[in-house]
C-alpha cells in the first residue's frame, strides 16, 4: 500500500509521534530513551518559550494504518536572524527501513518548510540548540546519552539518498577518569587563581544556586555560545524555562562554576550523572517507578556526562579549562565516577578537543548534520 503522510494537529497525536520513537528501539540495547513527559514540554507551544520565535509541523508516517515513521518541521526565526541565513530544519526524525517511507516524510517536511519561504533545510536539530541535534553516524555500538539522539545506521544511507550533503560533524569523547589528577592541571589551576583573583564557587545547596548563579550561568551562555552553530540568544523566557528545567535537576557534586571577586560567573562546567540504564528502565515513562530508576543514578554511578564548558570571551587562551577540569575531575574522582562522556563537540573546536590529550580517551561517536538546498 502507499505511504500515507498525517499531521499531528491533538494532544493525542503529539503522544504518538513521541512513543514512536520508543516503539522503534525498544529492543535496542544502545539508545537512552526519552521521558514522554520533557518530550511532550518540548514541543509543545503552550509549555515552550521557544514557540515564541519558532515554527512547527509536526508529520507521521502510516503504511497498512500503521504508523512507521515521523518527522518535525521547524522554522527557527530567531536563529535564522542571527546567523542572517533563510533555513529550516528537520528535527525528532524516525522511520523504518523503507525509502518510501523516508522519501514520502523528507519530502512533506520539505515542501512545508519551501511554503514558508526557506531556501535550505537542515538537520537532524532541535528546536533551539539546547536540543537534540546531529545524526549519529559511527559508534552505533556505543550507550546513548540523555542529551544526544541515537539512530540507526540505515538512517544516513536514506537521508544521503535523497540529496543531503555534510553540513557540519561534532565528536564525542569517553574520557578515563584519572584516579591521579594531572599535576600540571593542579599547578596552573593554583597559578590562574592567584593571578586573576578567582575562585571555585562550592554550593551548600540547590537554592543557593538558583537564586543567586542561576541567572548569570545562562548570561554568560548567551555571551559564550553566540556563534555556536544554529544558535540563537537566548530570551528571558527562556532563560527562566532552563533555570527550572536544569538547574533543578543536575547534582551539585557535578557542577563547577568559576568566579571572579565580583561573584560574576567567568567560566562554568555542567555535567549530569549518566542516566541512560535508568532511561532504559524507566521506558520513557517517570511513574509509577520510572523516578526510582533516576534517583537511583543520582546516587550510584561510575559515569559523568559533560554537557556544557563555557569560557568568558575576556577570559580565553588564559587556561581556564584547567581550572574547570581541576575542579569538576576532582569532584568525580571523590564521588566515585571512573568515565566522563564529552557529549558532542563541533569538529572546528580544537580548544577544547587538545585539552582532553592531557587524559586517556578515545573519540567513540560521530553525528552529523546534514543540508539540502531547495
Amino acid at each position: 500500500m502507499s505511504i500515507e503522510i498525517k499531521e499531528v494537529n491533538s494532544k493525542k497525536d503529539l503522544k504518538k509521534f513521541i512513543k514512536f520513537n520508543l516503539d522503534l528501539y525498544k529492543d535496542n540495547a544502545f539508545v537512552a530513551p526519552p521521558l514522554i513527559a520533557d518530550e511532550l514540554v518540548t514541543l509543545q507551544k503552550e509549555k515552550n518559550p521557544a514557540f515564541d520565535f519558532c515554527e512547527t509541523a509536526y508529520f507521521l508516517a502510516y503504511k497498512d494504518g500503521k504508523i512507521v515513521g515521523r518527522i518535525a518541521a521547524i522554522i527557527n526565526n530567531s536563529a535564522n536572524k542571527h546567523n542572517k541565513v533563510e533555513h529550516g530544519r528537520f528535527g525528532w526524525v524516525d522511520f523504518i527501513d523503507d525509502k518510501e517511507v523516508s522519501a514520502a516524510l523528507f519530502k512533506t517536511a520539505e515542501e512545508w518548510i519551501k511554503a514558508k519561504g526557506m531556501n535550505a533545510i537542515v538537520g537532524p536539530m532541535g528546536l533551539t540548540d539546547l536540543d537534540y541535534e546531529g545524526l549519529l553516524i559511527d559508534g552505533f555500538d556505543k550507550m546513548s546519552t540523555m542529551a544526544t539522539i541515537y539512530n540507526y545506521p540505515y538512517y544516513q544511507k536514506h537521508i544521503e539518498a535523497l540529496g543531503y550533503a555534510k553540513e557540519v560533524d561534532w565528536n564525542e569523547y569517553l574520557i578515563t577518569v584519572p584516579e591521579v589528577f594531572p599535576e600540571r592541571f593542579t599547578r596552573l589551576g593554583k597559578l590562574i587563581k592567584e593571578k586573576y583573583g578567582l575562585s571555585a564557587k562550592q554550593f551548600k545547596n540547590r537554592k543557593e544556586l538558583i537564586q543567586g548563579y542561576g541567572q548569570k550561568v545562562f548570561d554568560l551562555w548567551n555571551i559564550c555560545y553566540a556563534e555556536l552553530y544554529g544558535a540563537s540568544p537566548l530570551t528571558q523566557r527562556q532563560i527562566d524555562h532552563y533555570i527550572k528545567l536544569y538547574l533543578n535537576f543536575i547534582s551539585l557534586d557535578t557542577l563547577s562554576l568559576i568566579v571572579d571577586k565580583e561573584d560574576n560567573v567567568v567560566a562554568f562546567g555542567i555535567a549530569i550523572p549518566s542516566f541512560t540504564k535508568a532511561l532504559r528502565k524507566a521506558k520513557g515513562k517517570l511513574f509509577p517507578f520510572g523516578f526510582i530508576h533516576i534517583l537511583k543514578a543520582l546516587k550510584k554511578n561510575d559515569t559523568v556526562d559533560m554537557l556544557i564548558i563555557g569560557v568568558h570571551p575576556d577570559y580565553q587562551n588564559k587556561g581556564l579549562t584547567a581550572l574547570i577540569f581541576s575542579d569538576a575531575f576532582g569532584k568525580y574522582v571523590k564521588n566515585g565516577y571512573k568515565y566522563c562522556e564529552s557529549n558532542p563537540e563541533l569538529e572546528m573546536n580544537h580548544k577544547i578537543t587538545q585539552q582532553w590529550s592531557s587524559f586517556e580517551y578515545v573519540n567513540h561517536k560521530k553525528r552529523r548534520a546534514f543540508i539540502k538546498h531547495l
